[in-house]
């Protein structure tokens, strides 16, 4: 039984630190290529229990380009930009008139660029029907970290950080199989009265 608990706690205690990891305004993919049109999302959390989400504007890096907008059902865009035509550089848009629930996603798409191999933060706004605002804009370890996305020159593989992963979720899978095999084991020597 003792085996049984710290098999539970330990996935307990897994699944609260991925929850809490993804409590924060997140734009995906998080690795692009470079020069290379790629549908993102972002998506921001309603985090009070109180309010909704009613705005979020996104304010892109210099040298990352939006193309296009898929639209959200009950939500009015506004985009300021300069230029025009091919030379249209969006500065902001902000997404208003929707009222994402507490433990929901405010959830937007949109096809871009990058022009250069590095990592470019975004600036996310996020307004709640109270009229308090959260800043998506701090640094990774912050509260409120600012969304960043790694466009690189290529996908390949051989990089350590995808090996490194791979051999993560290998030794994850194996613990998940001895924890399952010391349960069914230990199971099996009760004794009946």
């Amino acid at each position: 039984m003792y085996r049984f608990g710290v098999f539970i706690a330990a996935f307990a205690g897994a699944l609260i630190v991925a929850a809490s990891a993804s409590a924060h305004a997140e734009l995906s993919p998080a690795v692009a290529l470079v020069n290379h049109g790629q549908l993102f999302t972002l998506a921001v959390p309603t985090e009070k229990d109180d309010a909704t989400t009613t705005k979020v504007e996104l304010t892109p890096p210099s040298g990352f380009a939006i193309d296009s907008f898929v639209p959200a059902p009950a939500w009015t865009r506004n985009v300021k930009s300069t230029g025009s035509g091919e030379e249209t550089q969006i500065q902001q848009v902000t997404w208003s008139g929707g009222r994402v629930p507490s433990e929901e996603d405010a959830v937007f798409q949109f096809l871009a660029s990058a022009d250069s191999a590095k990592t470019y933060s975004f600036r996310v706004r996020q307004t709640y029907s109270d009229g308090s605002v959260v800043d998506w804009t701090g640094a990774q370890s912050s509260d409120n970290p600012a969304p960043q996305v790694e466009f690189k020159s290529s996908l390949g593989g051989g990089g350590g950080s995808s090996t490194l992963a791979i051999v993560a979720l290998v030794v994850a899978v194996l613990a998940l199989v001895v924890a399952g095999v010391g349960l069914f084991a230990a199971g099996g020597r009760r004794t009946v009265a």
